[in-house]
């Protein structure tokens, strides 16, 4: 692949309001691995208006299944292109957070967009606290448990955000999958990660660039050989904030996305 255009536009959302509230059911769910809690109790908080997503964690958002969080707890807003589940009471699913996990609500398949190699971009922005962290990676379905590998695009805790520059986390997380090995750094660049960027990977057989506004940030050696899902977030951990801190107390992260698209390899 030569550049994003080399297979084609084969996905794009602009978020321009469409559906009713903005949100294309056929390609997103707003709910972050509701089988291993509830579809009630995963539901993103979230609007679509200005011709982008906005992801948000207000203050009275509870914890996301607090029944396996023992550190950190956390609160999540996210969107997701696809869900399955084995029965209640399996362990069959995306994500496990650990051996605790289990299904507690049964999820049918569905998938809204689920890539196999390629360009895939966001353009996006976020508002981030010490305490909280957006992100955009892309899972293996686990329809069969060893696809279970990750292409993590981009991930930015607020606490590595030091004026005109973050870490970015990025690269490829191997968890459950033999052929696959850990290839993740989170190297700092020199950004404001309040304003807009483009964070992009070109997904290859056995590779992968992670690229930011075009330049390539680092290339992997691996990456996964299925289909996968993508996975759009933002995060607060509680137990992160800072004694005293009134302004972090009531500060509501938020990861606005304007487009996401995605060309064939």
């Amino acid at each position: 692949m030569t550049g994003p255009q080399a297979g084609g536009l084969v996905f794009e959302d602009d978020f321009d309001g469409d559906t009713a509230d903005g949100l294309d059911r056929s390609r997103w769910l707003p709910h972050y691995l509701p089988q291993w809690s509830s579809r009630a109790a995963s539901a993103a908080t979230w609007q679509v208006r200005d011709s982008c997503l906005h992801l948000s964690v207000p203050p009275h958002q509870g914890l996301w299944c607090p029944e396996v969080q023992d550190d950190p707890p956390l609160r999540v807003s996210g969107v997701q292109s696809g869900v399955f589940s084995g029965p209640v009471g399996s362990r069959v699913g995306q994500q496990p957070v650990d051996e605790r996990s289990v299904v507690r609500e049964v999820q049918e398949p569905w998938w809204g967009w689920t890539p196999h190699l390629g360009r895939l971009e966001l353009r996006a922005r976020m508002s981030l606290s010490p305490r909280s962290m957006a992100a955009w990676w892309f899972v293996g379905l686990e329809d069969s448990p060893e696809r279970c590998g990750e292409l993590c695009v981009m991930e930015v805790f607020g606490r590595s955000v030091a004026g005109a520059s973050a870490e970015v986390g990025m690269g490829v997380h191997a968890f459950r999958d033999p052929a696959l090995r850990e290839d993740w750094e989170a190297p700092r660049l020199d950004l404001h990660v309040s304003d807009f960027h483009v964070y992009a990977v070109d997904w290859r057989p056995g590779s992968a660039d992670f690229l930011v506004d075009g330049e390539v940030v680092r290339t992997t050696t691996v990456s996964p050989d299925y289909p996968v899902q993508s996975m759009l977030a933002v995060f607060d951990f509680p137990t992160w904030a800072t004694s005293g801190d009134e302004q972090e107390a009531v500060h509501v992260p938020e990861l606005v996305v304007d487009w996401v698209r995605g060309y064939a390899p």
